[in-house]
Order: C-alpha cells, then sequence, then structure tokens
C-alpha cells in the first residue's frame, strides 16, 4: 500500500517523504535523548523540556528531522496495521517524541486553534480479521471506535483535519484479485486527499460555553 501511494502521488506531480519507521530504525522511546538542551537537570519533566528544546532548537538531530517533515507536508497519511485494538508501539513512540510541546500544542493552543490545523491526516489501516468482526455486531466494534483514541485524542488534539480513514479488512485472508480492487480504490483515494470526506470537527466553543453555564449555576 505504501509504495502504491508513493506511486500514485509521484505520478501526479507531488512531492512525497516516507518515514519507514522500521527500515529507519526509529527509537520509540522517550527521555532525555529527545533533548540537547537540558531545563531541569534534577527530575525529568517532558513537558518542560520540549518547551524549551522548542525555543531554543534543542531537539536530537533524528527528532528535529521529523518534525521538519511534519511542518512540511500538508497531508500526512499513518499507514500501519491493527496490532491489540491500537497502532504498533513504533509508531506510537515516533507521537510521543515528534508531536511536542511548542511544536504541535502548547500555550493554549489546541483542536480548531491548534498548530496544525491547515494540515489534513488520515489513518490508512489493515486489521487481521474481515469486516464483520469489526462491526456493531462484532467482538470488536466499529473500526471508528478503535481509531477514535487516534483521531480525535491526538489528530484533532493538535488541530489536524481528519480525512476518513481506509480500511482494508483481513488482506492475508482475500484472494488476489480482490487485493488488486483495494489498491486500486487506495489509488484513486491518493488522488482525491484533498477533497476526500472528513470526520466532523471538534468545537471547543461549545465546550467553553458549557463550562461557563455550569459555573453561572453554581454561582446561584
Amino acid at each position: 500500500m505504501t509504495r502504491e501511494a508513493i506511486a500514485a502521488l509521484g505520478a501526479a506531480g507531488h512531492e512525497v517523504v516516507i518515514s519507514d519507521l522500521y527500515a529507519m530504525g526509529f527509537d520509540p522511546v522517550s527521555d532525555r535523548r529527545n533533548f540537547t538542551t537540558v531545563a531541569e537537570s534534577n527530575q525529568l519533566k517532558q513537558q518542560a523540556e520540549e518547551s524549551l528544546a522548542s525555543a531554543q532548537g534543542g531537539f536530537a538531530p533524528d527528532l528535529q528531522a521529523e518534525m521538519d517533515k511534519l511542518a512540511w507536508c500538508n497531508v500526512v497519511v499513518f499507514q500501519f496495521p491493527i496490532w491489540w485494538l491500537g497502532m504498533p508501539a513504533i509508531m506510537k513512540g515516533w507521537i510521543d517524541r515528534v508531536f511536542a510541546v511548542g511544536r504541535v500544542y502548547g500555550g493554549g493552543r489546541w483542536f480548531n486553534g491548534g498548530f496544525l490545523t491547515t494540515k489534513r491526516a488520515m489513518c490508512s489501516v489493515t486489521l487481521g480479521a474481515l469486516e464483520p468482526v469489526y462491526s456493531d455486531q462484532g467482538v470488536y466494534g466499529p473500526v471508528n471506535a478503535i481509531l477514535y483514541p487516534i483521531h480525535r485524542g491526538i489528530f484533532e488534539f493538535t488541530g489536524l483535519t481528519v480525512i476518513e480513514p481506509f480500511v482494508v479488512y483481513g488482506p492475508s485472508r482475500i484472494e488476489a484479485a480482490e487485493r488488486s480492487a483495494i489498491l486500486l480504490r487506495y489509488r484513486e483515494r491518493m488522488l482525491s486527499l484533498d477533497t476526500a470526506p472528513t470526520l466532523a470537527r471538534l468545537d471547543m466553543m461549545e465546550f467553553d460555553g458549557l463550562v461557563r453555564r455550569r459555573e453561572s449555576f453554581r454561582g446561584v
């Protein structure tokens, strides 16, 4: 699927940059190795260190390179298999390290006021079982419920517009002709990322209003 995406986008004249985390040997562990600066030497406060590094250009070179890729693109596609109803640890570690305070959130900037409001993101996922397993009647429920922590807690939180996910059920359980048809649909999705359907955005003003009404009620 990644190769198909590269071919389709390249043929259409788009610039494409890939972070193949396994091939890169990307380190998913987030600690002081993230930084060349030090905010507090006696204890590690991750957000404090990220804030200083954002202000002073103090991220480790490998981490800064990934941040630069994120800043450069207008669409980012996360291609991964669902493992234990989530993303693989190496990709979650990439998010933990790259989505840093001062770079993608912080200072009151989140959701529809977030740093990444000009960008789009999409999950392209494969699942081990066939579609009935991931339905209202299936043991795991709909895929969007599984992806909710990513869509709402990561993408929307940082301001990204969330493109509807591209989902492939049981790729090892289907015939070659069906896999070929899926790859054709994926090519079409790659060429329509700017116009593809998106999930409804959260408007934080609605929640701010709810808080004010509750506070006013308590004051009475």
